[in-house]
């Protein structure tokens, strides 16, 4: 884990990315997706670091995938450093951000409240 690398603008954990060894995040300037992204460019228009420091956490972008959504949504209500905390441990026991391409363990879910135990635990409810 890169743990200086953070948890992207739109919550994905930057620090833990199979992507990490060249991308140094959204606001590196040398984020692929900078162009389009647009929670990037939403969060930049707001005057917000991340999308978690949002009023409302939309759904827009990225954000309409479970995983980025929840940990933005953890984010918000534990804290950053909560969510890295948690992300370390989880892959100090063997949890997986990304296993196959960018799908991994975090990915497994449709439930939210599950996937933010899971992020919590490391274990599945179900």
């Amino acid at each position: 884990m890169k743990r200086e690398l953070g948890i992207a603008r739109c919550g994905l954990a930057c620090c833990l990315c199979s992507e990490n060894a060249h991308c140094q995040g959204c606001d590196s300037g040398d984020c692929p997706d900078k162009e389009w992204c647009e929670n990037r460019r939403c969060s930049l228009e707001k005057g917000h670091r991340k999308c978690f420091e949002c009023a409302d956490i939309c759904k827009r972008g990225i954000l309409s995938k479970i995983k980025p959504y929840a940990f933005t949504l953890f984010a918000k209500r534990y804290g950053v450093d909560e969510l890295l905390n948690c992300l370390e441990r989880n892959e100090a026991n063997g949890v997986v951000y990304h296993r196959e391409g960018i799908d991994g363990d975090y990915d497994d879910f449709d439930d939210l409240e599950e996937l933010i135990v899971f992020i919590k635990t490391g274990k599945k409810t179900t």
